[in-house]
């Protein structure tokens, strides 16, 4: 069931959530779990950003909330590799796809397209990568982005440190498309 919606019924969280719709009720009614109800209808809404928060807070497991197709944002100023990767990423992998040529557009675009995974070159225009990822996974709907770092100029030591600041991975330039396939599946746990 793909969740690419920002607000979902309390039928749709209770799938995510393994239980019985009454139960998303109750947490909604009791304040446990945000969200609205439809003006003139007793219809709640939750947002996904709250869910997850919910979910976290709870030690629910995040399975259900990402499934369907795994969006990937690429976040690279070299367009030979961001159009190399955006092609075979969307055609052979089925991915769906989008570029970002700057931190600030990489911004804009997480917020639009809410991506799965993000593939940021930690060399991007005078930005400092780990803030960078921070203040994106800081925002309620983007908490559960997974971020890979690419480099063609740190040193296998210094990619393997970046995982202790919010990489997921990290992937050493020049790289072989499946690499990043691999990557991703890892990150995300699909199989496609």
């Amino acid at each position: 069931m793909p969740f690419d919606k920002d607000v979902l019924t309390t039928g749709e969280v209770a799938k995510i959530c393994n239980v019985a719709p009454r139960t998303v009720s109750k947490w909604f009614d009791s304040g446990q779990l945000r969200g609205y109800r439809i003006p003139g209808s007793k219809d709640r809404r939750i947002p996904v950003g709250q869910l997850v928060k919910f979910m976290k807070e709870h030690g629910i497991p995040l399975d259900g909330i990402v499934s369907g197709r795994t969006r990937v944002l690429i976040v690279d100023d070299e367009a030979d590799v961001t159009d190399i990767l955006h092609k075979v990423l969307s055609e052979q992998a089925n991915y769906e796809v989008r570029v970002a040529a700057t931190a600030f557009a990489a911004g804009l675009e997480c917020e639009r397209f809410k991506p799965h995974v993000m593939l940021l070159d930690v060399h991007l225009d005078q930005t400092d990568p780990v803030e960078f990822i921070q203040s994106i996974q800081g925002e309620d709907d983007l908490q559960l982005t997974k971020v890979i770092a690419m480099s063609g100029k740190l040193t296998d030591a210094q990619l393997s440190g970046l995982r202790g600041q919010g990489f997921e991975l990290a992937l050493r330039k020049p790289f072989q498309v499946r690499q990043v396939i691999d990557a991703i599946e890892a990150c995300t746990n699909l199989v496609h």
